[in-house]
């Protein structure tokens, strides 16, 4: 049974679609190993619009060539997990940006569970 709830650490990976570990989706091979570590889940969001340190703007509007939208993989679990789950951020994220902040779950329950 999954259950977190109170103090958790949250950890946002800010990359590009189009990054690739080993011709796969850097965002795909993160939430496989999340899933691997055993953290509570992970979340994809691809961004419309955004720009990093290139200062180049990716944008999905129609006129646009920009095939490398934002994209951010947000992860939340207890600290201890999280720490523990970094080393594999630093192997993967060549270019991106990673934070992590503290958050407070006030329910979180697997599917199938919530009605136990």
């Amino acid at each position: 049974m999954t259950r977190l709830t109170g103090t958790a650490l949250r950890v946002t990976v800010f990359i590009g679609e189009t990054d690739l570990w080993h011709r796969k989706p850097v965002y795909s091979e993160i939430v496989h190993r999340a899933r691997k570590a055993g953290l509570a889940g992970a979340s994809v969001f691809r961004g419309i619009e955004g720009f990093g340190a290139s200062s180049l703007i990716h944008t999905q509007r129609l006129l646009s060539l920009s095939d490398d939208l934002p994209v951010a993989v947000v992860i939340v679990d207890d600290e201890d997990k999280i720490r523990a789950f970094l080393p594999q951020l630093d192997e993967l994220v060549t270019e991106g940006l990673v934070i992590l902040d503290d958050c407070e779950v006030i329910r979180y329950v697997g599917r199938g569970e919530a009605e136990r």
